[in-house]
């Protein structure tokens, strides 16, 4: 035994309501997410209030800290 459904007319207002639903969830996201100056409010937060701004030369300390890691690799296994 089976249930013959007719798709087309159940898929469409199913489809419709969905997408409505959709539409309604996304609009009432971006007016609660309206404030794009702080969206996840990290800045602002105690911990992070006396924190400076990695300068532009920050990739200088990475470069470094490779050349060191390199320098006692070659001078353990070498």
């Amino acid at each position: 035994m089976g249930i013959i459904v007719n798709k087309e007319n159940n898929n469409d207002e199913l489809s419709r309501r969905i997408n409505a639903d959709l539409r309604a969830r996304a609009m009432e996201t971006v007016d609660i997410n309206d404030d794009v100056s702080d969206p996840d409010f990290a800045e602002g937060s105690e911990y992070v209030e006396n924190f400076e701004k990695t300068s532009r030369f920050g990739w200088v300390w990475i470069v470094l800290i490779l050349l060191a890691v390199a320098a006692v690799f070659a001078i353990v296994f070498m």
